[in-house]
């Protein structure tokens, strides 16, 4: 769907206001509900957050999710005006300096209450209650304890369970141990 010229420069600026001003419970997710993102619940956005800036509508991001400082959220592929769809799944975290990306006509799923380590790159779905690490992510633990804005990180650690690396060459992760 092609967007005004007012449009689009108005979703800039509250854009930028979202990324810098203070708010991240609070006037952030309502900065980026005025963009069109859909949020549902309560949310945490970070300082400097990027979130999808030609297709906003095509982000949603569910009850309890976080996401990082300096975190990158991007739906489209370019000035062709392809663009997918990205879903954070309830009480998902996506920690700082993580990049989330799909392609054109894809839907990428955070899975409910998964986690993306600090500098991840995600490019595919990432299963429910799943912690991926690595600058290119991979499963590495089933989450059993959600890192949610009211989880004690000890608590969080004590709940992953490693998963089993089922080809060691590859590093990639099997079925749960």
């Amino acid at each position: 769907m092609k967007r005004s010229f007012f449009r689009r420069a108005f979703n800039r600026i509250l854009h930028l206001m979202a990324r810098f001003l203070p708010g991240s419970t609070s006037l952030r997710p309502f900065l980026h509900r005025l963009r069109g993102v859909k949020i549902q619940g309560r949310v945490f956005i970070g300082d400097d957050v990027y979130l999808e800036n030609e297709y906003p509508d095509c982000v949603e991001i569910h009850d309890g999710a976080g996401i990082g400082l300096r975190s990158t959220i991007v739906a489209h592929s370019g000035a062709t005006g392809e663009h997918g769809k990205i879903v954070i799944g309830k009480n998902a975290a996506i920690m700082s300096c993580c990049t989330v990306i799909c392609s054109a006509d894809q839907t990428l799923t955070i899975g409910e209450a998964s986690v993306l380590s600090a500098g991840s790159v995600v490019t595919n779905d990432v299963p429910p209650h799943t912690l991926c690490a690595g600058p290119r992510a991979r499963a590495v633990a089933t989450v059993t304890v959600p890192y949610t804005l009211e989880a004690n990180h000890s608590d969080f650690v004590r709940g992953l369970r490693p998963l089993r690396v089922t080809n060691k060459a590859e590093g990639e992760a099997g079925e749960v141990s």
